[in-house]
């Protein structure tokens, strides 16, 4: 699956581990707080999220851009040291 990352971090410390973590996970800077990667599937996901959890604090944003994801886009989010998501599925409506 595609997946895109975007870091807010709060701290200069908060940034380089977050990068560290990116760069050991396979993913490619492609913009100034941007990293992406076309290679990853659901349990390095899981495993990424646990490892920003743990190197992030109250002041860290970071969002996660997913597709496909059972036919949907989903976007999760880490603010606040909580995280949320949101899905998006396609509209199946006609194209004229």
């Amino acid at each position: 699956m595609f997946v895109s990352v975007v870091l807010d971090p709060g701290s200069i410390d908060s940034a380089r581990a977050l990068v560290n973590i990116l760069s050991q996970m396979g993913f490619k800077k492609v913009q100034r707080s941007c990293w992406e990667s076309m290679k990853m599937n659901t349990a390095d996901l899981t495993t990424l999220k646990r490892e920003i959890d743990r190197v992030t604090d109250y002041y860290d944003g970071v969002r996660f851009y997913q597709f496909p994801i059972n036919g949907m886009f989903m976007i999760t989010e880490l603010k606040e040291k909580k995280w949320r998501k949101c899905q998006f599925k396609g509209s199946s409506a006609p194209q004229k």
